[in-house]
């Protein structure tokens, strides 16, 4: 279209004519034009998923096949959508949606990135001679197939030669055993297949393919909840995936931690990281935290400090933690003891039944911030107010508003309640006698307005937290109410401007003090008429804070030595441009402010108002483990009726041991074994702490080291070289902190337990788990005697207790619960809307009818085809009856008859009613019921 556009306006322009530029041919509208279409209507321009910061990533690694230029999902065959080759390390073969677009929306792997040409490339490590390098080389699919390449998991030596006498590699499309010699790359590693999210299941070697797809796409459902928990077994990445995230607050930059509050950190930056290029640039980070926002999903957006002021901090470290993350480290779920056991049905086919302490203790308690919002706009018939006199509504329903119509932040709210009260014009009408007379009598006229109100929509109740007002400013309008929000913003604006300015005055005081020490000043200098400093003498320490003032306003004035005076000038003046840049900065944010919000053409004030909902967990929520091991909870049962362990520890869940077998996911079994382990290391280990006898840092350090060896033990040796080093930066990082951070890193050890890395195909094996049992005193079957809580009996068999991470999926019940009594009907057909957004009913359709005839339930199909469907005056005269306590009513004809037969006589089929008596009726003027008669058509 630009193209067309240009070559047509050049047709008709003189190109010799000087005034003619460049700018006359181009019209910008056609490039800005398809640049918002592919932004607002493009189908890969999509709503953001930021149900947890996992789905925020994984939606930003998506691949697809789909949209412009793509396929379509019918013409899209199963070679398309099934795993190619040319997908490793480059597709995930696992994370792909489980309906129509399977195989056609897929992720990228975890190391997977784009070439200069826009393909996908994934890492290998150069092989010469037989001998593994560490250069890294990025392949592309078409690249790949020249070479012969080895697995991640071949054995190498210290010095990077191959063990074995021959190589499992792919060479050539085909996988087989080779010299070394011939190997020319290999794996980076072995998780380089996998993307971020079924990097993230431990044991995923174990699981089926098919719940390991289920598993890494419901990982991406888990709702942030209220208090967050590290998993016990881990697989080592969820610290990377946290911060790449962009969930948690990164340090830009290092430096001391100035000030720490709740909505913000503010860092001074190392002197040598300061970019003295940049005027603007102060030698200040401050970063802004987000406190409890709603997120796309209505899941709530907290942001919390985890450094403290004085805490020195380096470029790349965790200033606070964000959603689903816990000290900077992923954290979706909750670590709760599981039982594999049947419990008197209630956990068939997959269902689950869990604890009153889930509910009690706010294990599974997530917030949930619903935003809503309303426009005042200017209509045909004038201009919509945002006000609170509403017209026929009691005092009672607008105790929550404001003077100016808002609901006030802190209110509670139910469905129905008033938010945003607003009245729009109607046309004008001829007042009533009834209307005569009370404009007679008051002398007003009664309200031209109706109530357009903004409601709370049923199934939303909670707290308000934030309210929000955008309006234009109107010319020659005044609005206190607007005036008086502008010069909050305008006041917030200014006094984050003089903190800027007590910074740059702070660091030219110190830049001062290093040149001024010791000088000489030229005159005397006084402060209230009192000689603070006598001409000739020196600054010293002492009287640097009385004397820096003069300096700064005049250090001409005030020093002798021209040197001295040359640099204290240099850093006065550029303290002086700091502030005027800064100023001017913040005079333009402040224009911006006073100007008032750009709205939409027509609308002149809008409201935004967001609800705060806590929800704790409930029986019909959607859970799941990492495994795709999905149920709905069917019953929250009392502590004392779950079964416990001998030592007395309630189970937090029960699953049903059916759900495993045929899924063929023991990835979870294997998982209950580890975290039991994990948590019981951590109980000793803070019972040897307790029982020592001297309670030093380095004999607390000491030991912490020496479980966290035990946790990590492997049997390959590379992998315990690494560990080797691993301990000895955590030997040092526990040296470094200070007595309050041990403790609470102690805490975490020991009340949540000791955090295991289990890493996709190179994770702990059966032996290690065993070895584990062994050190905390387990059964190596890692199974438990349990005890019926109801019953106080053991129960017959030993049962599969230990530590799973389950997650709350964002499919909760009180968004699918719906229920009707009457409400909205479809204009033409007069039958009930469909749908809980439309307030609808339960469609009965053609097999449901089919079911009634059989079991011959007349009269129920008969009030399913009539008064509970489209037989208007029926459904009246039910109404009636149920109010007046009367149990009779009649029934009528329905509306779909009577429009059927007006789309009859469109065919021109004069379809009527022949009476008992001979007399023609037209069908919608027949009342079947009060004539009584016979008639037929």
């Amino acid at each position: 279209r630009m193209n067309k556009a240009f070559k047509d306006r050049i047709a008709t322009v003189d190109i010799e004519d000087p005034s003619v530029k460049p700018g006359n041919f181009i019209n910008p509208r056609y490039l800005t034009g398809s640049i918002l279409e592919f932004l607002k209507g493009g189908q890969l321009s999509q709503f953001m998923d930021q149900a947890n910061p996992l789905a925020e990533l994984t939606h930003k690694r998506r691949l697809s096949a789909l949209g412009p230029g793509g396929l379509t999902r019918d013409s899209a065959k199963f070679e398309i959508r099934d795993v190619h080759p040319t997908h490793y390390g480059r597709v995930c073969p696992i994370e792909t949606p489980e309906g129509q677009n399977i195989g056609l929306v897929s992720s990228m792997t975890v190391y997977s990135s784009l070439n200069e040409l826009g393909f996908l490339v994934t890492p290998y490590r150069k092989v010469r001679n037989g001998k593994v390098t560490d250069e890294i080389e990025y392949l592309a699919a078409y690249d790949e197939e020249k070479y012969v390449i080895a697995q991640a998991n071949a054995p190498i030596d210290e010095k990077g030669n191959f063990i074995a006498e021959r190589v499992l590699a792919r060479a050539k499309g085909d996988i087989r055993l080779v010299k070394p010699e011939e190997v020319d790359y290999m794996d980076l590693s072995p998780k380089q297949v996998v993307s971020v999210s079924a990097s993230l299941i431990p044991f995923l070697e174990h699981d089926d393919a098919n719940r390991a797809l289920m598993g890494s796409n419901m990982q991406r459902q888990a709702v942030p909840l209220l208090k967050t928990e590290y998993p016990l077994a881990g697989t080592g990445i969820e610290r990377i995936v946290a911060k790449n995230s962009g969930s948690v607050v990164v340090a830009k930059r290092g430096g001391i931690v100035e000030s720490v509050s709740g909505n913000e950190i503010v860092i001074k930056v190392n002197k040598e990281e300061i970019n003295e290029n940049d005027p603007l640039d102060i030698g200040i980070d401050i970063y802004k935290l987000k406190k409890f926002k709603g997120s796309n999903q209505a899941t709530c957006i907290n942001q919390r400090p985890l450094v403290r002021k004085g805490d020195i901090v380096e470029k790349g470290a965790i200033l606070a933690d964000g959603t689903s993350t816990y000290k900077g480290e992923l954290a979706l779920g909750k670590n709760v003891l599981v039982a594999f056991m049947p419990w008197r049905g209630y956990n068939f086919e997959d269902a689950i039944v869990i604890s009153e302490r889930l509910v009690k203790d706010d294990v599974f308690t997530s917030i949930h911030i619903e935003e809503f919002e309303v426009e005042a706009r200017e209509t045909k018939l004038g201009s919509e107010e945002i006000t609170r006199n509403i017209p026929g509504i009691s005092e009672r329903a607008l105790a929550n508003l404001d003077e100016h119509g808002i609901v006030r932040v802190g209110a509670y709210v139910k469905p129905g309640d008033i938010l945003v009260g607003k009245v729009t014009p109607k046309g004008e009408t001829q007042p009533t006698p009834e209307e005569k007379l009370l404009l007679a009598i008051f002398g007003e006229k009664a309200s031209d307005v109706k109530d357009s109100s903004l409601r709370v929509p049923a199934g939303v109740e909670g707290i308000v937290i934030d309210v929000q007002v955008f309006a234009r400013k109107k010319s020659g309008k005044k609005n206190s109410y607007l005036d008086k929000l502008l010069s909050e913003e305008v006041e917030k604006l200014e006094k984050e401007l003089e903190e800027k300015k007590k910074f740059i005055h702070g660091r030219r005081d110190e830049e001062l003090r290093k040149v001024v020490i010791g000088a000489e000043v030229s005159k005397d200098i006084k402060l209230a008429g009192k000689t603070i400093l006598k001409s000739g003498e020196k600054i010293t320490e002492e009287n640097f804070e009385s004397v820096v003032r003069f300096i700064a306003i005049n250090p001409t004035g005030f020093l002798k030595d021209k040197e001295v005076i040359e640099k204290a000038k240099e850093i006065v003046d550029k303290s002086k441009l700091q502030i005027e840049l800064w100023e001017n900065l913040y005079e333009q944010k402040i224009k911006e402010v006073e100007k008032g919000a750009d709205l939409k053409p027509g609308v002149n004030e809008l409201v935004k108002v967001y609800i705060a909902q806590k929800r704790k967990i409930q029986v019909g929520d959607k859970m799941a483990g990492r495994h795709g091991n999905k149920g709905v909870i069917s019953i929250v049962l009392p502590v004392e009726d779950m079964p416990f362990t001998e030592d007395g520890t309630p189970v937090d869940i029960v699953l049903n041991p059916l759900g495993v077998p045929s899924r063929m996911n023991v990835g979870q079994i294997l998982e209950t074994h580890l975290g039991l382990a994990a948590k019981k290391l951590g109980e000793k280990l803070g019972k040897e702490i307790e029982n020592l006898k001297k309670k030093s840092k380095d004999a607390i350090i000491k030991k912490i080291i020496e479980y966290y060896k035990i946790a990590n033990d492997t049997q390959d040796k590379l992998i315990k070289k690494i560990r080797d080093e691993d301990v000895k930066l955590l030997e040092q990082y526990l040296k470094d902190l200070d007595e309050e951070s041990l403790n609470d890193i102690l805490n975490d050890l020991t009340k949540i337990g000791i955090p295991i890395s289990t890493p996709v195909f190179e994770g702990a094996t059966e032996k290690d788990i065993k070895k584990l049992f062994k050190e905390v005193g387990l059964k190596e079957t890692g199974k438990t005697t349990l005890i019926d809580g109801r019953s106080g009996e053991k129960f017959d068999m030993e049962v599969n207790a230990g530590y799973m991470y389950m997650l709350k999926l964002i499919h909760m019940v009180d968004d699918k619960i719906h229920a009707r009594s009457t409400g909205p009907y479809s204009l033409i057909t007069q039958q009930p809307l469909g749908g809980r957004a439309q307030f609808g009913g339960q469609r009965f359709g053609e097999m449901e009818v089919w079911a009634l005839e059989a079991h011959g339930a007349a009269y129920t199909l008969q009030e399913m085809l009539t008064v509970k469907s489209d037989d208007i005056e029926g459904r009246k005269r039910v109404y009636e009856s149920i109010i007046k306590g009367k149990y009779y009513y009649d029934i009528g004809i329905p509306e779909s008859f009577k429009v059927l037969v007006r789309e009859l006589k469109a065919l021109a089929l004069d379809v009527n009613c022949k009476m008992e008596d001979g007399e023609i009726k037209a069908c919608d003027t027949v009342d079947i019921v009060s004539k009584n008669k016979k008639f037929e058509i």
